[in-house]
């Protein structure tokens, strides 16, 4: 008898085959995500993407009046 799971191939015991998962990402996958952030960074900049900065204010000391 075969447990759970599993099933016989000729003379030996097999594991069944089952889905992958989709958790788990493969290196192939991360090396393709690098590159794609990599090139949007080279072809559009990602000071694009970056919010703008704020003016920078004048002088805050006001002359006295009089001198």
């Amino acid at each position: 008898m075969t447990p759970e799971g599993y099933h016989r191939v000729r003379s030996h015991i097999r594991r069944n085959p089952t889905r992958r998962s989709a958790k788990k990402m493969s290196p192939w996958l991360i090396a393709g995500i690098a590159a794609v952030v990599v090139l949007w960074g080279q072809f559009f900049g990602f000071e694009a993407a970056a919010p703008a900065q704020p003016a920078t204010p004048g002088a805050t000391a006001t002359p006295s009046a009089g001198r």
